[in-house]
């Protein structure tokens, strides 16, 4: 939980490796996909029922800071976890070589809709090693959802809640960061019987969706990224109901593949290492150009 550092020449090498053999980034998926439907399950390193993820400080990150993302995997929205692969480097580079974190831990996870997938809900584990890229492409892109405007991130948030301890906050009272990466509303209620499914603990009864991330932001600075992958990118309705949960961190991304950029950015904002202009100005400084772009429109249009 969080032992190690990152091996960018590593993390490139495999990367190589792969695509010469023809091999998919997500090979679990691509496994998955050899299968009945009927067969598919989480891999087992992130399968949330029954278990515990920790951040906790070591020898080699004395300051842990736990970063978690978690992705809905369902629809087109599958696209935006291989473009946080391809740039993971991007991403612990930001935060390591300019300073926006001393030691962070990386979780990556994968939301669906638990009325209707076979994988609603998977959650990796804390990492500042290049096993965070192994967690990540161990994520299902199951590409499923209910059609019906609303996915199982309630699910994932009471996870977080009840699920995860953090040095941070145990230790030194410090919230970890969150991002929440999808296109659709909350389910109504968080439901009891899928969280005795899904997760295993013996809930009783429905939960309201805002007790769930009033707890949440107690522990963690939650973020909700929109990015452009649908037709619900303008959508008033899903605009209106993440800005009533989490206010200015509901933030539109008009290019996905500036996630990494906008996440290090609020990080090291968040954490007072730079302002917003700084971030901009290390993003250009590391060839990030259009990327800045796209981050500071998301900004700049918050609700």
């Amino acid at each position: 939980m969080g032992y190690g550092h990152w091996d960018d020449n590593a993390f490139q090498a495999a990367k190589t490796f792969r695509a010469r053999r023809g091999l998919d980034d997500f090979g679990y998926t691509a496994d998955m996909r050899t299968q009945h439907w009927s067969t598919w399950r989480a891999h087992p390193a992130l399968d949330p029922r029954d278990t515990f993820r920790e951040s906790r400080d070591s020898a080699d990150h004395a300051n842990s800071l736990p970063i978690a993302v978690l992705f809905d995997v369902t629809g087109s929205m599958g696209v935006v976890p291989r473009i946080m692969q391809g740039k993971l480097g991007r991403l612990h580079g930001l935060l390591r070589s300019k300073g926006y974190a001393d030691d962070p831990q990386v979780l990556f996870g994968g939301i669906g809709d638990a009325d209707c997938d076979r994988v609603p809900l998977q959650i990796g584990q804390f990492e500042s090693d290049n096993r965070m890229d192994e967690q990540l492409r161990h994520i299902l892109l199951e590409g499923g959802g209910g059609g019906q405007k609303s996915e199982s991130y309630e699910l994932a948030a009471y996870y977080m809640v009840q699920h995860v301890a953090t040095d941070a906050w145990d230790k030194r009272g410090r919230r970890g960061y969150l991002f929440l990466i999808g296109d659709e509303l909350n389910k109504p209620r968080l439901s009891a019987r899928q969280v005795r499914e899904v997760i295993g603990d013996n809930v009783g009864q429905d939960i309201s969706v805002e007790s769930v991330y009033r707890e949440l932001a107690a522990r963690w600075h939650v973020f909700y990224i929109l990015p452009k992958q649908s037709s619900y990118y303008g959508d008033p309705e899903i605009a209106a109901h993440w800005t009533t949960l989490l206010g200015e961190r509901f933030l539109r991304l008009e290019d996905p593949g500036a996630v990494c950029e906008l996440i290090a950015l609020m990080v090291g904002v968040g954490e007072g290492r730079i302002d917003v202009g700084g971030g901009l100005a290390d993003l250009r400084d590391v060839g990030s150009q259009a990327e800045a772009v796209a981050v500071s429109r998301a900004l700049e249009t918050r609700v």
